[in-house]
């Protein structure tokens, strides 16, 4: 996959930079402790079956046209539902919603699967994919390319409807917690 891309985009790397070796996988993690993030909750459905889980790694990639990409690890059932159902939803989360990050997380004992969807308060818009009320922002997408990435899927989505709020705090994550953030 690599060198495909690195064809399409006519780019070699750097081979003295190519040789040095990376930093371990808990330096990595120690260091982007410090990176704040906002939290958001990633759903998906596939006909019955509903997944969600907490993620930081969601980031705007264009507005024009609007996509993003969201970044789902491979193990869990969010990522097949994703795949098979081509829709996701990023909620992003209100500074109340703690509780919520917290379910779809798997920070509370005994709440996993259909269960998380017991917290908060459900809805849909275009896609089917579950939309969590009172959040800030909810990014309703088609996905419209998976890279595969490590251990890791990323999903380039297209946004084909939004919902925000002009109140509230952001819920973000900052060295190891959950904080809130004043607008």
């Amino acid at each position: 996959m690599t060198q495909q891309i690195n064809q399409l985009l006519d780019w070699t790397p750097n081979a003295r930079l190519a040789e040095l070796p990376t930093v371990s996988a808990d330096a990595h993690r120690y260091g982007m402790r410090h990176f704040a993030i906002g939290v958001s909750i990633i759903t998906a459905r596939d006909g019955e079956a509903r997944a969600g889980l907490t993620a930081t790694a969601v980031c705007s990639v264009t507005a024009d046209p609007p996509r993003l990409v969201v970044f789902v690890n491979k193990n869990v059932v969010a990522s097949e539902i994703i795949r098979n159902s081509g829709a996701i939803c990023v909620n992003v989360l209100e500074g109340e919603q703690e509780g919520v990050a917290k379910a779809f997380a798997g920070m509370i004992e005994g709440v996993h699967g259909e269960a998380r969807f017991g917290h908060g308060a459900w809805s849909e818009l275009l896609t089917g994919a579950p939309t969590l009320s009172g959040a800030l922002a909810n990014f309703d997408c088609r996905v419209i390319k998976v890279f595969d990435e490590s251990t890791h899927h990323a999903f380039l989505c297209e946004v084909l409807a939004t919902r925000e709020r002009q109140d509230g705090e952001a819920l973000i994550y900052l060295n190891g917690a959950f904080r809130r953030l004043p607008q």
